[in-house]
């Protein structure tokens, strides 16, 4: 016993190293070698405890390949271990589950590989649970599948769309497998390359037993059910049966696969399920793994290591192990005792591949002969059908030839007048008589088959009838039956009427030909009597007709005698459809009854699909919730400092997720218009969450590399983006706010961040000069049109001040807001006056010469002027973006004062670039002097209200020092002082900061500092011209200003 248990010890520790060796993280094939040693341990426990009791221990979750490598191992002792296998894997369902969802969530190529690989084993051994009958190697004859379909048409539909979906899993991951890899022959041969198409051939073998249950069960089903309501698996088997045979090319054109496995050929077109008689077609594809796949593997397994008997070798005698029967494991049975060495074992293992292989020969050849068993029957069959056709063509060509025959009688009886030739033709027209009988006898005949035939037929169409109505679930297929009942009884009741015509008319034709013979016999006796030199031919010949009239009244007797027989018949047969009619009626009235369940189990399903779409968009909106969240995460990630990303990248992400709020908005207005499809909204659901959380994560990478004012505008707009974003998800998790949901304030926000990526797209320098004209009316057009939208909001601001505010801080956003106004109105004056004065100018200034010409030559002076009308622009734009900022408490009053002094500025460098044409006499141009002066006195009001407002609204502390010692106030005396110095570290570096921006800031702009302060008039004007844009920028100006500035400058172009 110990010995025995030291063997088994022995055997499991052997099975955990070659479990250990199988499943690494190189990226390598599995080693053939110890797959079958796990095959054959679970084959002697009997099952899969130890596999996975080492398995679970696997750090799965860290490593891609080793989790792809345990998925092949797993799939190999699915397919070739013991038949408990299943069910011990089964109670790790679980896991495998959780492990696919891990991997189906990274990005990772292995990963995703992972993901569909533990779904197809999943649906596996799901498959093979419920279906018990047919192994998980799939290797099932026709019988097994037939038994497991059974007879219910039901089952046969649900299994034909569980191997359809069994199928669907195997693809797909073959698909991905060789979406990943170039199917050049140097990829198939690297190890990363074989790694992901070893598990290949286990897919390949599965694909080829699950097509040909496919064929089968389908063909099975169209011999049940009508065509139109199998469209829908016809459709699906013709996209599976292309990429089956796509996957099946492809795999065949790999050098890996040609040394280790034959892959079947498909046909070139799908089988035609319509018609039956392609079932003949079908040649089930047949895998063959070759011989030469083992010694090779058993080359590469040499230098890996030792190896390994398969058998354990015991040093026990023979009488020992005869003592011990019960102690033998199936291995051991099958392969003989342990006591022979690594050669016996290798040739017993090579003689039982040959019997196997000799085995498959064998049985291909007996499907073979099958099939062409089968070929000769159905050609058997169209033989036999073809010579019904040509009975019924002889009995109509008989039919044809007895009243070509009747005609001849007639002809006959004319040509009886002559007394001379009256015996020659009686004579005749009897062996025609008799031929004509022999006719009628053979017509009897057939006449009997086709009843018979009948009667089957209708027996046929009895079973059905009965299996039809078994299967028939709506109204409409109970009213198709009735109407193929009543179209069935109609049909049987003329078949039956009119054979019932046939036999009148065929009696009746007897009768007359009867009467005819009668009379012509009797014309002929006559004939005979009146003749002197016949007598005796005539009296022989009466003779002989009157024994012919005895015969053909017998005959009319027998007929008689069968009509009755038909007639009663007849009767039996009506009296049988009037109990199949009233039958009928009972189960029309039973089936009435089931469709009342079915219209109320109906509208509990419509119910029930209102509550899963509602759920359904729960979880979508959940999921959406995750993907915002996360991209707001990634804002203050320290590790997301270091992405970047371009401002072009970004307008076009934006540009989507605005299309995208337009989808959302459409599939939230046709889900609340028809709740019980929510495809749309989803859909538009799971594409705005990826486009917006990419436009946040993007607008933050572009920020870290624009100005710091873009940068703080574009990160605040991409957390309101997530924001209000979250905000319409809240809204559509509940039912109560789900009709208001809507993504209005998500597109303003998308459209700010569009426009601010807009801006820091690199400008185009490349203006013509026969443009210049028309771009200086434009940009004064663009600034007016900015004071007008900046007086707007300036109003609406006033108005939401009103409404929000009250006392104090009302009185201070009043006062703020009335100045700005004023500053604003003024600016509009000195754009008017400018504009006179531009107008002067041109008039005064071109002679002959166009507006544009005068423009181009002078292209300094009108760069000078957009540059001027630009700054305008731009600072009464930044303006209201502060005061706005300032009344929602959310900005700063220092931010509105240096806009009111770069405001004061601006207008100065505007009148600047008008007097360098004005004529100094021009009452215009005093007039643009007086509304600059205005403008300063408005600045003015602007910083003097912003700083009385700032003194009212904060509250200055009052400094009590009576309750500290000496050595407190010295020592808060020291932390002021530390404080001061810090702040004054920081002022001078601020300062330094300011002054390499400001020369920064003339570089760009192209002017040499000392010409700053040296040029002349138009060379001091001198800007960059730049191109249109939504927003104006700030040019580059003259002088330095008196605070810092954050315009969009860009590198200058000289004009030709």
């Amino acid at each position: 016993m110990s010995k025995h248990m030291d063997m088994l010890l022995k055997g499991r520790d052997d099975k955990l190293n070659s479990i250990s060796k199988a499943i690494t993280s190189a990226e390598t094939p599995v080693k053939e070698k110890h797959v079958r040693r796990i095959i054959l341990g679970t084959h002697r426990e009997k099952g899969a405890y130890t596999f996975w009791s080492y398995a679970l221990g696997f750090p799965l979750a860290s490593s891609s390949i080793l989790s792809w490598k345990f998925c092949h191992v797993l799939h190999k002792v699915l397919r070739d271990g013991h038949r408990n296998v299943l069910q011990d894997c089964m109670r790790h369902h679980s896991s495998l589950v959780e492990i696919g969802k891990l991997w189906s969530n990274l990005h990772d190529k292995y990963g995703q590989l992972v993901a569909l690989y533990t779904k197809l084993l999943c649906t596996k051994m799901e498959f093979h649970v419920k279906h018990s009958e047919i192994p998980p190697n799939l290797e099932a004859t026709d019988e097994v599948l037939e038994r497991t379909a059974g007879t219910d048409i039901n089952n046969v539909f649900q299994l034909t769309v569980e191997v359809f979906d069994y199928l669907d899993a195997e693809l797909r991951l073959a698909e991905t497998v060789i979406r990943q890899l170039n199917t050049s022959i140097a990829i198939s041969t690297l190890t990363s390359g074989q790694c992901r198409l070893a598990p290949l051939i286990q897919v390949i073998q599965d694909c080829s037993h699950l097509y040909h249950f496919t064929v089968k069960l389908l063909f099975k089903l169209h011999a049940c059910l009508p065509a139109d309501t199998l469209q829908g698996h016809r459709d699906r088997f013709h996209d599976q049966f292309h990429s089956l045979k796509t996957f099946f090319n492809k795999a065949r054109d790999m050098l890996y696969f040609k040394r280790l496995i034959q892959i079947p050929k498909l046909p070139d077109s799908p089988p035609n399920f319509l018609h039956a008689a392609s079932l003949a077609k079908h040649v089930k594809p047949v895998v063959v793994i070759p011989d030469e796949y083992e010694p090779e593997q058993q080359e590469e397994e040499d230098d890996d290591d030792d190896p390994e008997p398969l058998i354990e070798i015991s040093e026990a005698s023979t009488a020992s192990i005869q003592a011990q029967p019960q102690q033998l494991d199936i291995f051991d049975q099958t392969f003989g005792p342990p006591n022979g060495g690594i050669n016996d074992r290798d040739l017993q293992i090579e003689s039982l591949k040959l019997d196997l292989e000799s085995l498959r020969a064998e049985l291909g050849r007996v499907k073979a002969e099958a099939q062409r068993y089968i070929t000769q029957l159905k050609s058997q069959i169209n033989s036999l059908e073809a010579e019904l056709e040509e009975q019924r063509a002889q009995k109509q060509h008989a039919l044809v030839e007895n009243e070509q025959l009747r005609m001849e009688l007639e002809a006959t009886r004319r040509r009886n007048a002559e007394h001379e030739s009256s015996q020659a033709f009686f004579i005749e027209a009897e062996k025609r008589a008799q031929a004509t009988e022999q006719r009628y006898n053979k017509m009897k005949e057939k006449h009997t088959e086709l009843v018979a035939s009948h009667a089957e037929l209708l027996r046929k169409s009895a079973d059905t009838v009965k299996m039809l109505s078994a299967t028939q679930q709506t109204q409409e297929e109970v009213e198709r039956t009735k109407q193929q009942l009543s179209f069935e009884v109609d049909r049987i009741k003329q078949e039956a009427d009119i054979k019932l015509e046939e036999q009148k008319f065929e009696m009746e034709k007897l009768k007359r030909q009867l009467e005819e013979k009668m009379a012509e016999m009797m014309r002929i006796k006559g004939t005979l009597q009146s003749s002197e030199k016949t007598t005796e031919q005539m009296n022989s010949s009466v003779t002989a007709l009157q024994a012919e009239k005895e015969r053909l009244m017998r005959s009319v007797s027998e007929k008689e005698a069968e009509l009755s027989s038909l007639r009663q018949a007849a009767q039996v047969q009506q009296s049988s459809l009037q109990q199949e009619r009233e039958r009928n009626s009972r189960e029309l009235g039973e089936l009435q009854g089931k469709l009342q369940e079915k219209s109320s189990q109906e509208e509990q399903l419509k119910q029930k699909l209102l509550e899963e779409q509602f759920a359904l968009l729960q979880g979508t909106v959940t999921e959406a919730e995750n993907i915002i969240q996360d991209a707001v995460a990634k804002l203050d990630d320290p590790l997301h400092i270091r992405c970047t990303s371009s401002p072009d990248y970004l307008v076009s992400r934006a540009e989507a997720t605005l299309g995208s709020v337009d989808k959302m908005k459409k599939g939230h207005a046709d889900y609340l218009s028809n709740m019980r499809d929510a495809g749309g909204l989803l859909r538009a659901l799971t594409q705005f969450s990826h486009l917006a959380a990419d436009t946040i994560i993007n607008g933050s990478a572009t920020a870290h590399m624009a100005p710091t004012d873009h940068a703080d505008r574009l990160t605040e707009n991409c957390r309101g983006c997530a924001t209000q974003s979250l905000q319409f998800f809240r809204d559509l998790k509940s039912k109560t706010t789900l009709p208001r949901a809507d993504p209005a304030s998500i597109r303003v926000i998308v459209q700010k961040i569009l426009h601010l990526g807009q801006e820091l797209r690199p400008k185009s320098m490349d203006i013509r000069q026969d443009e210049l004209g028309d771009l200086v009316e434009k940009e004064m057009a663009a600034t007016s049109a900015a004071i007008e939208e900046a007086v707007r909001r300036i109003d609406e601001m006033m108005n939401q001040a009103r409404k929000d505010t009250s006392g104090i801080k009302l009185e201070v956003n009043e006062r703020i807001l009335n100045s700005c106004t004023d500053l604003m109105k003024a600016i509009r004056m000195l754009i008017i006056a400018s504009t006179d004065l531009q107008k002067e100018i041109v008039e005064s200034g071109k002679g002959a010469a166009t507006i544009q010409e005068f423009y181009v030559r002078n292209s300094r002076w009108t760069e000078g002027l957009i540059s001027a009308a630009k700054a305008v622009g731009w600072g009464a734009t930044e303006m209201v973006e502060s005061a706005d900022k300032v009344v929602l408490h959310t900005g700063k009053y220092e931010e509105l004062i240096v806009c009111s002094h770069e405001i004061a500025a601006s207008t100065a460098q505007l009148v600047a670039a008008s007097k360098v044409k004005a004529d100094r006499n021009s009452k215009k141009l005093s007039v643009l002097q007086q509304a600059s002066r205005h403008v300063n006195e408005m600045a003015a009001n602007v910083v003097g209200s912003t700083r009385t407002g700032q003194e009212h609204l904060e509250e200055k502390e009052t400094m009590d020092f009576s309750g500290m010692s000496v050595i407190k106030l010295r020592k808060e005396e020291m932390e002021s002082q530390v404080k001061l110095l810090e702040l004054e570290s920081q002022l001078e570096n601020e300062r330094l900061r300011l002054g390499e921006l400001r020369k920064k800031h003339y570089e760009l702009a192209g002017v040499p500092l000392e010409q700053v302060s040296e040029g002349n008039g138009e060379t001091s004007l001198l800007a960059n011209p730049v191109a249109m844009s939504p927003k104006p920028s700030k040019p580059a100006l003259l002088k330095k200003p008196a605070l810092a500035q954050k315009p969009n400058v860009y590198s200058k172009t000289t004009f030709k």
